[in-house]
């Protein structure tokens, strides 16, 4: 069952298609928060090291399918919210997850994955607070496959071997869809939707610091 504590903190995910862009995003966030006298802390994709010690594991034969990446993203999530995102939402902080569980999501629908069973997989994650969508560059481009940036560059490495076809420009342009679809309040990161944002974490902060603790939170999405 999906968690359904209210923490006295904040948490933002921040989403995308790029390591590249997700964490520049991220750094105006924080920029935003704290010119706003408000710290933050941070998330980021491969905390845990698990997808380093696969890179080291799997060098020279690296048939992955998105089905396992996937799974280690959730196992990597898991290791992020125990030891990184949880601690700060219960001390009344703010978190900023770059990426979280929407990237991964958006990644696994486009490599044809069940999007119901992604998202059963990563229902341990408790629902942003608020959501946002790093500003894409690069658009007309697909992934360099790299092992040290973002969540999807990684996989494009290492799928680019046994799935040539799940690495293309085509399917960058359907996770960008995927992240952009309609009928959820979600902030795009590009102009003053930063500064938005940072006005929203910083009311959202102060109207849960009046509230009890005790009140349950949705789990739905």
């Amino acid at each position: 069952m999906a968690e359904q504590n209210e923490y006295p903190g904040r948490l933002i995910a921040i989403d995308g298609s790029r390591g590249k862009d997700t964490a520049a995003a991220a750094a105006s966030v924080i920029e935003a928060l704290k010119s706003r006298q408000v710290e933050c802390a941070i998330s980021r994709f491969d905390a845990s090291g698990l997808f380093g010690e696969l890179t080291a594991a799997a060098r020279g034969d690296r048939q992955l399918s998105a089905r396992t990446l996937t799974l280690v993203y959730a196992a990597d999530l898991a290791f992020r919210l125990r030891w990184e995102i949880r601690p700060v939402l219960e001390a009344g902080g703010v978190v900023v997850a770059s990426p979280y569980v929407e990237t991964a999501v958006a990644f696994g629908t486009a490599c044809g994955l069940d999007e119901q069973w992604i998202r059963e997989l990563l229902r341990f994650a408790p629902k942003p607070d608020l959501r946002a969508r790093a500003e894409e560059r690069k658009l007309k481009k697909g992934w360099k496959p790299r092992l040290d940036r973002g969540y999807a560059e990684y996989c494009a490495a290492m799928l680019e071997a046994s799935s040539p076809k799940l690495v293309t420009k085509k399917t960058r342009r359907a996770v960008i869809a995927a992240l952009n679809r309609p009928g959820r309040k979600m902030y795009r990161l590009s102009g003053s939707d930063v500064e938005k944002l940072a006005k929203a974490a910083t009311d959202s902060l102060r109207a849960a610091a009046n509230r009890s603790p005790a009140r349950s939170r949705s789990a739905r999405r």
